[in-house]
């Protein structure tokens, strides 16, 4: 498959961050619900004053709730366009846009640029706390509460069982036609100051509810519920396990996105595609 510019286009690169509570996630669907991807092409429609919606590729999908601190996308547009447009797009986009959805980066990418397929991990973090009486009422949208104390060292030996290449099917809902093989390169908790417990969650890609199951199961094992090698006995059955809780996605945020060195972008983009050819191998996730 080529990803190719088209004659006569710039690939440009977008930043940006949202609050994932009012929208149906990041993919336009065809209900016409509000999603973040509908609402940045519209906007960049009205804007830039044309015809034509130009579409956005994006580094990872996420689902309906689902926050983004460092969301990545690109669109291709006219030549012309852009350079009538680029010196100001940011600020009009800026004041088009509703608050929950930022942008803070519009730049011409480099050659072999892809937000999705180029990008060599993603990093999330989800967050909970323990505290008897609940969620700071300012961080409720963004923080899940566990009514139950957690014992962070017992999740952290389970999520080491989990670090690694692995097929995650255990820990995926399925998708007709798409690996559930991903290499999960980090998976820790933190306690924070405030008492907030917060997981970091790395890999090349990830499946569709992954994230939110692994914290599922971790948060069992925190709680006593179950033992720390139980969500590693899950991950070798290969198969969901009705045990297994997708947490709800307001604690869930996208961190970063992380690519290679430009001269290298090109070929992680091939390498990516050829890992992951069969259809929605990192399609809507999390």
């Amino acid at each position: 498959m080529s990803d190719d510019v088209q004659p006569g286009f710039v690939r440009v690169r977008l930043d940006l961050s949202y609050d994932g509570k009012d929208f149906s996630g990041w993919a336009k669907q065809a209900r016409g619900q509000r999603t973040v991807q509908g609402e940045i092409e519209d906007a960049l429609r009205t804007v830039t004053r044309s015809k034509e919606t130009y579409e956005l590729t994006v580094a990872g999908r996420t689902d309906a709730g689902v926050h983004a601190r460092g969301q990545v996308a690109h669109v291709d547009l006219p030549v012309a366009l852009w350079q009538e447009h680029r010196e100001k797009l940011l600020r009009r986009l800026a004041g088009r846009l509703s608050h929950d959805v930022r942008i803070w980066s519009v730049e011409e990418a480099p050659s072999g640029f892809n937000a999705r397929f180029s990008a060599i991990w993603r990093r999330y973090a989800y967050r909970v706390t323990d505290n008897p009486g609940g969620v700071d009422p300012l961080l409720r949208g963004h923080v899940l509460w566990h009514d139950w104390p957690l014992d962070m060292d017992a999740m952290n030996e389970a999520a080491s069982a989990l670090v690694g290449e692995h097929d995650f099917a255990a820990y995926c809902k399925k998708r007709e036609g798409a690996t559930t093989i991903r290499t999960l390169q980090a998976l820790r908790w933190e306690r924070r100051p405030d008492g907030v417990l917060e997981a970091t969650v790395k890999a090349d890609a990830f499946c569709h509810n992954m994230v939110r199951s692994l914290v599922g199961a971790l948060l069992f094992v925190g709680d006593g519920h179950r033992p720390a090698d139980w969500p590693g006995k899950v991950l070798a059955a290969g198969v969901r396990d009705s045990a297994v809780h997708v947490v709800r996605p307001h604690g869930l945020t996208l961190e970063e996105v992380g690519y290679p060195a430009d001269e290298l972008l090109a070929a992680r983009n091939l390498e990516a595609r050829n890992r992951r050819s069969l259809p929605g191998g990192s399609g809507g996730c999390c």
